[in-house]
């Protein structure tokens, strides 16, 4: 017993600890950011400790350069984490691969306590992955130590199931869904370990959770049907449980699921089309979550604000709808926000990709933008005409609200230019008055004159500013 006591005595307490264990798929879907995010904040909000951990036991979906996407998301949101497998820890290693001896011993000490069981039968790999498995018609369950030792003696291949009561209900607290009692009967004898050695996410999982001291554990509400199953395993083994909050999915609609397959953006998309990350995770931080008391109302935070703001019981056990309206809306507050300095930063590629003219100034054309800028990918659309007159179709000269046509668009226009070669101040402010002037000459409306200037300057129905027109 040895090797499982110095294991126990590595596990750290009287303090709170997170865990982030993502499995490395590929991107970090908004669902799987907001896990992080949730479990972050947790863990300073307690002044706790932040662990990653990384889930690659299902060999069959690793992406190369995941674990890289992972890294890099975490440090640009910045979440930090206090172990993990490139800090290191006092309960490494930190990647669920590196760990493979633990299970086995494990699995094999449940056997011992009796709440696992060598298992002969043959099923399909991913029965064994799923769990799926009928405990009434599996004769293994009741096969005798003896036997069982002797078949494991002799070579034959196994997996290990979890022994689950025939009888009684088991009760889990959750933080959002409060207590929950599952009839035993209706749960399988879940696989623990399979027959390549490597253990199934539902049980590396516990072993890690409980190795690691994880006080508080973040998952998505699909995992609600596994918790009782989780249940027993700590009482198989003695073990403390951990708190669970569960979050409800992040949807795409009242009935969606938000999904990479059917192109809803990951954060790195999000990313890509020029969403600020503060404004992702401040949006994020609100999807499944709202502030109490004198923050009720509060829309924007910074993330130590979270930090201080957070608190568990404010996670909601209904579903969220991810808006990307709203988070436009959001990320253009943020945008606003910036210095000049800061915007142009941000704004000068996407300025690059529609503007080759050295003769045009970039900071000016960054400063004419910001105020009316959501999204930094709607840059290159939206100021291009600036480097080069585009094509376009005369009917952008109707204009029913600006009550605009092509005969009263070709008299403004020639009205417009010989007052334009006269104006010797060229401020916004200035050409503004000198056109609502002559609007006010010509006795027509001042969109008359600005709808049709907009689209002989631009060839657009929609820029980002023009002489406030």
């Amino acid at each position: 017993m040895n090797f499982y006591e110095e294991l126990e005595a590595r596990i750290p307490h009287g303090k709170v600890r997170t865990r982030f264990a993502p499995s490395p798929t590929g991107y970090m879907h908004v669902g799987n950011l907001r896990t992080a995010l949730y479990t972050w904040l947790i863990a300073r909000h307690s002044d706790g400790t932040f662990i990653l951990r990384i889930e690659d036991t299902d060999q069959g979906r690793l992406v190369d350069g995941a674990v890289d996407v992972i890294y890099n998301t975490l440090a640009e949101c910045g979440l930090t984490h206090d172990e993990g497998p490139d800090v290191g820890g006092p309960t490494g290693p930190y990647i669920q691969t590196e760990r493979r001896g633990l299970y086995g011993k494990y699995a094999e000490l449940l056997v011992q306590r009796g709440g696992a069981y060598y298992c002969f039968c043959e099923k399909a790999e991913s029965e064994e992955d799923s769990g799926d498995f009928n405990r009434a018609a599996d004769p293994c369950r009741d096969m005798s130590a003896e036997e069982a030792a002797a078949k494991v003696a002799a070579g034959a291949p196994y997996v290990i199931r979890q022994r689950i009561p025939q009888e009684g209900s088991t009760t889990f607290h959750d933080i959002s869904f409060g207590d929950i009692t599952v009839e035993n009967s209706t749960l399988d004898d879940q696989v623990l370990l399979k027959r390549d050695g490597l253990p199934t996410y539902n049980f590396a999982n516990v072993i890690d959770d409980h190795l690691m001291g994880i006080t508080h554990v973040v998952r998505g509400s699909e995992y609600l049907s596994s918790a009782p199953k989780y249940n027993l395993l700590y009482e198989s083994f003695g073990w403390e449980i951990p708190t669970y909050v569960h979050c409800s999915p992040v949807m795409r609609d009242a009935q969606h699921k938000m999904s990479k397959r059917n192109g809803d953006p990951s954060y790195e998309d999000l990313i890509a089309q020029g969403y600020l990350t503060p404004a992702v995770l401040n949006y994020v931080a609100l999807l499944g979550w709202s502030p109490k008391g004198a923050l009720a109302e509060q829309e924007f935070f910074t993330l130590d604000e979270l930090v201080e703001a957070f608190d568990i019981a404010g996670i909601s056990k209904s579903p969220a709808v991810f808006d990307i309206v709203k988070l436009k809306w959001m990320n253009a507050e943020y945008i606003k926000k910036l210095s000049p300095e800061e915007f142009y930063a941000k704004a000068e590629p996407w300025l690059k990709k529609a503007i080759s003219n050295p003769a045009i100034d970039l900071h000016a054309v960054a400063a004419l933008v910001q105020s009316r800028c959501e999204i930094l990918s709607d840059l290159p659309e939206r100021v291009d005409f600036l480097d080069k007159l585009p094509e376009y179709d005369t009917a952008l000269y109707v204009h029913k609200k600006s009550k605009t046509n092509l005969e009263n668009s070709l008299t403004s226009l020639q009205a417009v230019l010989p007052v334009l070669e006269q104006q010797e101040v060229w401020t916004n402010e200035s050409l503004y008055e000198t056109l609502v002037a002559l609007a006010a000459q010509l006795g027509v409306k001042n969109s008359v004159i600005l709808w049709p200037l907009r689209v002989a300057v631009s060839g657009k129905a929609s820029t980002l500013s023009l002489i406030h027109i």
